[in-house]
């Protein structure tokens, strides 16, 4: 059974439609790498999956479970809605960390508040606090910043911010993880340091999706490629297929434009 079923997604802002029927499926531990120029629907494809938009249209399926069913016009109520996002998690463009908290505490910040919905919270407080905090140290550590933990954002480089906004979403323990662009917004230079994090997320077989311009780093670390234009996926397949012999003469023009950069 797929992890993650997409059906049909439809998705407009005004008259502008920006997914026009997007599908694709994905197995536990596989890595798609979602490649298009600016504007092709893949930020909108992300944001609507986790349910940071509410698509006009289709379905998204997870383990089996319908989870998003454009057809159902009744509004999920706020705690249905956290209760889906918590299927995945997501590593933004921009770092997003709380600039008054430390390492550690932007980590633990969301469990904490999840856990307080928890009906045993009073009962096991201390307990299940101590869980979450030790969780959160472990994934700090699996990101290479152990020796960061009380320090605070603007005392990190931007490399560093975005591997504590990857250990944030592993915390929450999610199916699967989502990537926006996360080197977009480093200089070159640090690029290099997310990619490995990244690299070493999939050699333990992390579920993700990642959308990124990186072609070389898509290439090496994916399962399977798919390429949007305007709102459709154009092609799919292995990096061997999409990237080094793409059929489709607008992935063609798309990677002839990003080796000319």
């Amino acid at each position: 059974m797929a992890i993650l079923e997409v059906r049909d997604m439809c998705k407009s802002f005004g008259k502008t439609e920006v997914l026009k029927g997007v599908g694709f499926t994905m197995e536990r531990g596989e890595v798609i790498s979602i490649l298009g120029s600016s504007g092709s629907g893949k930020t909108t494809l992300l944001r609507c999956i986790n349910f940071l938009e509410r698509a006009d249209k289709g379905q998204v399926i997870v383990d089996g479970k319908v989870i998003f069913d454009g057809s159902d016009t009744a509004k999920k109520s706020p705690s249905e809605i956290r209760k889906a996002q918590l299927n995945f998690g997501m590593v933004f463009q921009q770092f997003n960390l709380f600039p008054q908290y430390n390492v550690l505490e932007n980590v633990v910040l969301a469990p904490k508040l999840l856990a307080k919905e928890r009906p045993d919270f009073k009962k096991h407080k201390k307990e299940i606090l101590a869980e979450i905090e030790t969780n959160a140290r472990d994934v700090i550590d699996k990101v290479g910043l152990t020796e960061k933990l009380m320090n605070y954002p603007c005392e990190l480089s931007g490399g560093q911010q975005q591997r504590v906004s990857i250990a944030r979403a592993l915390a929450l323990n999610p199916k699967i993880l989502f990537f926006d662009e996360p080197t977009s917004a480093l200089d070159p230079e640090l690029t290099g340091e997310i990619l490995r994090v990244i690299r070493a997320l999939a050699d333990k077989k992390i579920t993700m999706v990642i959308v990124t311009h990186e072609i070389g780093f898509a290439r090496n670390v994916s399962d399977r490629i798919i390429f949007m234009d305007k709102g459709v996926v154009a092609e799919e397949g292995s990096p061997e297929e999409v990237i080094d012999n793409p059929k489709n003469e607008r992935t063609r023009e798309f990677l002839k434009l990003i080796e000319q950069k």
